[in-house]
């Protein structure tokens, strides 16, 4: 049985890292991921690449591309060791992106982020994020 004490660790730990998403600082996901961090998502070149990686390829693809880039909680689900978001995604298409020339373009996409917490840090994650919808709405043809 988990804590009411870990249930509030687990949502700061998930919280903290939204926050570090929407500055744009990656960094303060150090600070709440375990050091064995391992990220599902399908929609990364690296599909359960480690923390470095995953910084590295959400700066340079999301954040190079759509610099003013947000992440709008719309939802937040709590289960023991289990925290589950639902956000949207939004941003200016200002860069390249998955070789499409900047459209200037405001996107807004869906997803479902869970993560699995232990010890008030994140250990993993699953990421169910609508790539598709954001491809069309910058224009690429997948």
């Amino acid at each position: 049985m988990t804590s009411s004490a870990n249930i509030s660790a687990n949502i700061a730990a998930v919280q903290r890292f939204w926050q570090g998403f929407n500055a744009h600082k990656l960094d303060i996901w150090d600070e709440v991921c375990a050091g064995d961090f391992i990220n599902h998502d399908p929609g990364l070149p690296t599909p359960d690449a480690n923390l470095v990686t995953i910084k590295q390829m959400i700066a340079q693809l999301m954040f190079g591309a759509f610099p003013d880039m947000q992440a709008i909680e719309q939802d937040l689900i709590v289960d023991g060791d289990k925290v589950v978001t639902r956000r949207i995604l939004r941003g200016t298409h200002q860069g390249a992106f998955m070789g499409v020339a900047p459209t200037g373009k405001t996107v807004n996409v869906g997803g479902v982020w869970l993560s699995h917490l232990s010890n008030g840090k994140i250990k993993e994650q699953w990421v169910y994020f609508d790539a598709l919808g954001l491809l069309h709405q910058v224009g690429a043809k997948p």
